[in-house]
């Protein structure tokens, strides 16, 4: 019998966006640094990015792939409820094909060393599991742990009250590994009743090997005769090393002697203790009122109901911070929300990335962030870590498209764009690192140590290329990229300059992405309906009074439910 791979299948799937690699552009009016520097460590160099968090993704995967150590994000839950700051109630299937292209790109920035940690709930928590594992592969996956959302039970629920919510967890290498907890009131379960000279202890798991080892598969005798068979895989040790750890107490016999006992010590736990994955401890990872109550003391001029209803505490991020990264360590949230992420972050000592596309990007995450700045928010997790203010962050904009249609109609370079700006996003698009040369005019990016790019809007003469050519140099190339050249063909060119290469703009970029969309957010009022699905012709829809949106697809186990 052949085996059929399942996977996650969705309308539109097979449909993904060419992204504009746009550039960013700061604001200093609106970038906010302390006056002074509180300590040594005050991280300035913060980014909080206001734009679509699709393109911003894009905008930041040149500089910073491979760079992020820990990726949060807690992006619309899909329940279909619509909320103050954001509709949240996509299709299904539009839902998926979203989060499916920034999923994509937050693999690309993640470091060899780096996870990513998804706030869900129970709508859409087992299909962004299994979106999760064809993006990132099933092996990476680390953990769905409970979180409790809720200090209070709903009384009024149909079903079930639903008290938590998922974080789902994945490494960026099959290895990743969290922060161990060094947490006291972690190890109340080791005690030390008889005495033991090695200290607190409690019965751990069993001293099986977790890989293969028919060297060690042999059986043990226990005190009355009884065979103690090894574990499938053998024992963790050698029989004399077995032996040694029984005379010595570490490992005894039960009291039936059908079976032997581990014990495990406190003082071999170096390293503290591994987290669990059933986080239901208000006080260790806190709950959404609670959160919603540090807003409203945060900003007792905004009205409540201009507040978000479920904000994520700062607790929850100091915990996920602890557990996935180091002091100086990148945090990057695209879905910034009230920018609790980056205000953790900031007084955890974290160097933080947030983009938000809402206005409370600056009704509500500027202002917070200015008060943690200056050390003035004294609620969430100020106390707990000492905080005293310091630090900073530079505000940037996502740029406009760098194609726009003249009053012809005719695809030509944004206006708004000024020489360096164009320099900065043709770099981008071309996979050059911008970098300017204060002695060299021709050099303003590189992609080797001798590969340089040049970028005018001018028409370029033969002679002007030609004294171009005589100032890169035989050892050097040089990318051209002007509006027109004359006097000589391209293939001309080519063969006179082996060190030039020629393009034209905007043509040499005009098929490559999808100039002027500026709106790929999870927000129902900017997308276009979905087809309806070859299964159901759009005038069978029709008839039946169902909107083209509302097409039905296969879903993980092809049973054509809707999705």
């Amino acid at each position: 019998m052949s085996k059929q791979k399942l996977e996650l299948t969705w309308v539109g799937k097979e449909k993904r966006p060419k992204l504009e690699p746009r550039i960013l552009l700061e604001d200093p009016e609106k970038s906010y640094h302390a006056k002074q520097r509180v300590s040594e460590n005050d991280i300035f160099d913060n980014r909080l990015i206001f734009g679509d968090n699709l393109l911003a993704l894009k905008a930041l995967e040149q500089e910073f792939a491979g760079k992020v150590k820990c990726v949060f994000i807690d992006p619309p839950y899909n329940t279909g409820s619509a909320f103050t700051h954001y509709d949240d109630g996509l299709e299904h299937s539009i839902w998926l094909g979203l989060m499916r292209d920034r999923l994509e790109i937050i693999k690309r920035l993640l470091s060899d060393d780096g996870s990513l940690w998804i706030t869900i709930d129970d709508n859409e928590a087992h299909y962004l599991k299994v979106l999760c594992d064809e993006v990132f592969g099933r092996r990476f996956f680390v953990a769905d742990v409970s979180w409790r959302t809720t200090d209070n039970s709903n009384n009024n629920a149909k079903t079930f009250s639903l008290d938590t919510n998922h974080v789902l967890i994945y490494g960026r290498s099959t290895d990743w590994v969290p922060n161990f907890i060094q947490d006291d009131a972690k190890r109340s379960h080791f005690k030390n009743p008889d005495n033991d000279p090695r200290g607190p202890w409690f019965d751990g798991n069993p001293v099986n090997n977790p890989a293969l080892r028919p060297n060690l598969q042999f059986n043990l005798v226990g005190p009355y005769g009884d065979v103690i068979k090894h574990p499938p895989n053998g024992w963790r040790w050698s029989k004399d090393t077995i032996e040694e750890k029984i005379k010595a107490g570490e490992i005894r016999f039960s009291e039936d002697g059908k079976r032997i006992i581990r014990r495990t010590y406190l003082q071999d736990m170096d390293k503290g203790l591994p987290p669990s994955n059933f986080w239901a401890s208000l006080d260790d990872t806190g709950h959404n009122r609670q959160a919603k109550y540090e807003l409203k003391n945060l900003f007792p001029e905004i009205p409540t109901v201009e507040l978000f209803g479920t904000p994520k505490p700062e607790r929850l991020l100091r915990k996920i911070l602890e557990l996935a990264t180091n002091s100086g360590d990148l945090v990057l949230d695209s879905f910034a929300g009230s920018g609790t992420t980056g205000a953790v972050a900031h007084k955890m000592g974290r160097r933080w990335i947030m983009v938000e596309l809402g206005e409370h990007c600056h009704t509500h995450i500027i202002p917070r962030l200015k008060k943690v700045i200056d050390g003035e928010d004294p609620g969430g997790i100020t106390k707990a870590v000492d905080w005293q203010g310091g630090g900073g962050f530079r505000y940037y904009r996502l740029a406009p498209s760098l194609i726009v249609e003249d009053r012809w109609g005719n695809p030509v370079i944004n206006p708004e764009y000024n020489a360096a700006q164009l320099a900065e996003a043709l770099c981008k698009l071309e996979g050059f690192t911008y970098a300017p040369s204060e002695t060299r005019w021709w050099q303003q990016g590189h992609s080797s140590e001798r590969d340089f790019l040049y970028v005018t809007t001018q028409n370029l003469s033969a002679a002007q290329l030609q004294a171009l050519s005589d100032e890169v140099g035989a050892e050097q190339s040089l990318l051209v990229c002007c509006a027109a050249f004359h006097g000589i063909s391209a293939a001309a060119a080519a063969a006179r300059w082996p060190n030039l290469t020629l393009k034209k703009i905007p043509k040499m970029v005009l098929a490559r992405c999808e100039w002027g969309h500026d709106d790929y957010s999870l927000n129902v009022a900017n997308l276009p309906l979905a087809e309806p699905s070859p299964t159901i012709p759009a005038a069978k829809a029709a008839k039946s009074g169902r909107k083209p949106s509302d097409s039905r697809t296969t879903d993980l186990f092809g049973d054509g439910e809707d999705a």
